[in-house]
């Protein structure tokens, strides 16, 4: 044998040998690879906190101080725990309370999260709580969100459009989708099988790091098995996978992981904050939320009431003068009607008006700029109406005029006059 061959078998050797020294983990648990995703980091913080503005307005958030540190805590223990590989130093990872009586919790591009107090009251111990925020906290750190509409990828499907994904709340279902409901700037986009396997995988090894069991995570999907007889259907009604199938699989993974010989379960402020949480009037369902959230907006939006249609008149050659308090004074043509709030107005010819905002017309708002951006002054103005803008195929050119009357354009007539 010569030298140089013997070399070679004894680097093998010493290769394997050190196969051997690893933990099983570094060699079993699975491999995640982060999907395709033509999107910059930036643009997932920017529509994380864009949504998150929605959201606080149109959910019911807790405005616990205990609570709130409570749930901040677990929530660093568990962002600490992301492999390095997905840590993206840029997101803003912060955690709140919904007053919902539903065993979820949902998260936005970029780090907003939202657990509802079903959560906690309903969890046998901290282990669960954390392994839904684990889930939740994957599909952020994965970027599902943005990387899902990369996946989409049709020109009708822009960064634009999406306005906001409630990022793959846990439930699925119809009890998922109806997070995605309030508000009409708001809307859901389930993700899909995949990237919920996906972060039920990269959940369950968050939890091993962070000194849960991901059995946890297991068990809360059993729970919802168990609620779920009777009224729930098999795999591939739903976009996210069978909640017995989502059991078996952790638990297999968790085979493969260090977990703790002594895991984090029942602690002094799980106990005191579900405790608290227990004893405050019982919390409404995510459907009641909803539906209270629609009649709000109906009562609140000054169009409702109207009645859309495909045929509407285009505007008029005749303007009549309009004054808006003190703040405006506009010409429009004769033919449209005016929507007035406290701060803002709207005017649609009819046909183009209706319970959920108008499709055709103009929107004139007041409003402190926050960027000196007006563009984006425009669309946050736009958002905050009481009214939105419905796209219909024969579009109109809609603006919002932030501070300063600067001008208004129809694509079907021209430009409208401004004093």
């Amino acid at each position: 044998m010569n030298k140089h061959s013997f070399g070679k078998r004894i680097v093998s050797a010493a290769m394997i040998a050190a196969l051997w020294t690893l933990p099983i983990a570094m060699i079993a648990q699975t491999r995640i690879i982060a999907p395709k995703n033509k999107y910059k980091v930036q643009d997932d913080i920017k529509l994380g906190s864009d949504a998150s503005q929605q959201i606080e307005k149109q959910f019911p958030i807790i405005n616990d101080a205990d609570a709130t540190a409570y749930i901040e805590r677990v929530g660093r223990r568990l962002v600490a725990a992301i492999p390095p590989q997905f840590n993206q130093p840029a997101f803003n990872y912060r955690f709140k309370w919904v007053n919902a009586s539903d065993i979820n919790a949902f998260a936005l591009p970029g780090g907003p999260m939202y657990v509802n107090r079903g959560m906690i009251e309903n969890a046998k111990n901290e282990g669960e709580m954390a392994g839904v925020m684990a889930h939740e906290i994957s599909h952020v750190a994965l970027r599902h969100a943005t990387a899902q509409q990369t996946q989409m990828g049709s020109a009708k499907n822009t960064l634009g459009m999406l306005g906001m994904i409630i990022g793959g709340a846990i439930l699925g279902g119809e009890a998922g989708a109806q997070l995605g409901m309030l508000g009409a700037a708001a809307w859901m986009t389930k993700y899909s099988r995949a990237y919920e396997s996906q972060s039920d995988t990269l959940g369950a090894q968050i939890m091993a790091n962070a000194g849960y069991d991901p059995r946890d995570l297991a068990n809360v999907f059993r729970t919802i098995q168990q609620q779920e007889k009777g009224g729930g259907g098999p795999q591939w009604i739903s976009s996210h996978p069978d909640p017995g199938n989502r059991y078996e699989a952790i638990n297999k993974e968790a085979q493969y992981l260090n977990v703790s010989a002594n895991p984090i379960k029942i602690t002094r402020d799980f106990e005191r904050i579900q405790a608290r949480f227990r004893a405050m009037p019982k919390a409404k369902t995510m459907a009641q939320i909803e539906k209270e959230a629609e009649k709000g907006q109906g009562q609140n939006n000054p169009t409702s009431g109207g009645r859309y249609t495909n045929s509407v008149q285009y505007p008029s050659s005749r303007v009549r003068s309009y004054t808006g308090s003190s703040w405006l004074r506009v010409n429009v043509p004769s033919n449209w009607r005016e929507f007035a709030s406290q701060d803002d107005v709207q005017f649609a010819p009819e046909g183009a008006y209706g319970d959920q905002g108008i499709t055709r017309g103009a929107m004139f708002g007041v409003m402190t700029s926050q960027t000196n951006d007006l563009g984006r002054d425009s669309e946050a103005l736009v958002n905050g109406l009481p009214g939105q803008f419905v796209p219909s195929p024969a579009k109109s050119v809609v603006a919002s005029l932030c501070c300063r009357p600067r001008g208004l354009f129809d694509t079907a007539r021209g430009p409208l006059a401004i004093d």
